[in-house]
């Protein structure tokens, strides 16, 4: 405990028990309160706070077992210590099953009643300490809808999850394939160990190795110490390979080889390493076509795709957009107090509904942060849902604009490219790799034509 003092509550309707455990607890530098019965010790709990309660099971009126049912019923989930003279292996067992945390017998043995005292607290406080590490670590956004192709991947994600199979995830961008990963972590035996993210498509191919398996101080040019690489950080959790699609052969045959082998060795080092991880991988590409290109290597699609999970894109389950609106704003409305006031409209609602999202949930969550900046009396219904989305799509009226501004066409034609560029990384979050893949220029290209035309988040 701290240094503040336990408060232990004694509740017995024997006055010489009553007394005499105050007597020792109070010597153990405890703060003691005692009742007489169990409606007492009820109303006690309710109006102070308790870290510990010995409560008798055997007592006229309201006996032990039912206080200490009522005391779980009302959420109070400090430990309890039953103590009887009338002690039975039926009613040890019987107060276990309601919670109680020990279960000692009339007259109690010094030694083994301060041994359950002290264990009993130091439980309490490790409790504490989870719940309070919980509460500052960010939690797992919920699977939102109930459309048939959703509820699909939730059965799925009970399923595949307490087991040790490799899941390959796909579907498009920004349909939320991290998250069903997440979940199929966090219902896992493996929730307790670490998860770990590796996006394929970030890291440049000469870095990957790197990345994965971790280097030795000295590998290569720049690496001044010794590196843990992902596998490593992920033994006895789970690695998520994100956007595997576009790792390279090289990188591909060596994590084959860490699957197979269950070990892994830093660049630059001889030792075998045994790592302990459950792969989980996501793309947004057809591997199988990917294969058949020379891009992709068989057996190692088979190896990470014994489960493969189909992530639905918003237009297969409109139906679940509003919901999806409103858990947008609602975690909006957590994070920034200026959103504390914005709602949306039935009829804002239904024109989201009807929208075309081609960057699916991660267009639809940009949108409605958009629509709660933008809407001018804290109110988003269809009139400012269709204002303010209307520049979404790359239409007419925007080339019209454009060409109204301007008479020479080599500036038109720049103007145009930079805002069909702009309009092509909002819908992928600004993800410049998948950007350039779904326009179909190379990344580098993409670089040079945002730095050409001064194009910044």
């Amino acid at each position: 405990m701290s240094d503040k003092k336990a408060h232990i509550l004694v509740t017995d309707d024997e006055k010489a028990i009553r007394n005499t455990l105050e007597e020792i607890l109070q010597f153990e530098n405890y703060e003691v309160s005692t009742v007489d019965s169990g409606q007492a010790a009820l109303d006690f709990v309710h109006e102070r706070s308790v870290d510990l309660m010995f409560l008798d099971i055997k007592m006229q009126g309201m006996d032990g077992l039912e206080t200490l049912k009522r005391l779980r019923d009302s959420s109070h989930d400090f430990p309890v210590i039953m103590i009887s003279g009338h002690g039975t292996i039926e009613i040890a067992v019987e107060a276990t099953k309601m919670g109680a945390y020990d279960f000692l017998e009339k007259p109690p043995d010094l030694n083994r009643l301060l041994i359950s005292v002290r264990n009993a607290l130091s439980k309490q406080d490790l409790e504490r300490e989870y719940k309070q590490i919980k509460k500052k670590l960010p939690k797992i956004q919920d699977i939102i809808g109930e459309s048939k192709p959703i509820n699909k991947i939730k059965s799925l994600i009970e399923k595949v999850a307490p087991t040790q199979s490799r899941v390959l995830i796909t579907g498009e961008n920004g349909t939320g394939k991290e998250l069903v990963a997440k979940w199929i972590h966090e219902k896992s035996p493996r929730r307790a160990g670490a998860f770990v993210e590796v996006n394929c498509a970030a890291i440049p191919s000469e870095l990957l190795e790197s990345e994965l398996f971790g280097h030795e101080k000295g590998a290569f040019t720049g690496a001044s110490e010794q590196r843990i690489g992902k596998f490593e950080q992920a033994d006895g959790g789970t690695l998520f390979l994100d956007e595997i699609g576009d790792m390279s052969l090289k990188a591909q045959a060596k994590v084959l080889r860490a699957l197979q082998e269950n070990r892994i060795t830093r660049v630059g080092g001889n030792e075998s390493i045994s790592v302990d991880v459950r792969i989980l991988a996501a793309t947004n590409k057809d591997l199988e076509q990917e294969i058949t290109d020379g891009n992709f290597r068989e057996d190692l699609f088979h190896r990470i795709s014994v489960i493969p999970v189909k992530v639905p894109p918003l237009r297969e389950r409109k139906e679940d957009i509003p919901a999806i609106a409103k858990a947008c704003l609602s975690n909006l409305q957590e994070q920034d107090i200026s959103f504390a006031s914005v709602s949306f409209t039935a009829d804002g609602l239904n024109a989201l509904q009807q929208k075309e999202w081609s960057g699916n949930v991660r267009e639809l969550q940009n949108a409605v942060e958009r629509l709660g900046i933008l809407t001018s009396n804290d109110v988003i219904d269809e009139s400012i849902v269709e204002e303010v989305l209307r520049s979404r799509e790359l239409g007419s009226d925007d080339l019209g604009k454009l060409a109204d501004q301007t008479n020479d066409f080599q500036d038109f034609k720049e103007s145009a490219e930079r805002l069909f560029l702009i309009k092509q990384l909002e819908k992928n979050n600004w993800n410049i790799s998948q950007t350039a893949e779904a326009i179909g220029i190379q990344r580098s290209h993409m670089y040079n034509k945002m730095k050409k035309y001064n194009i910044e988040r």
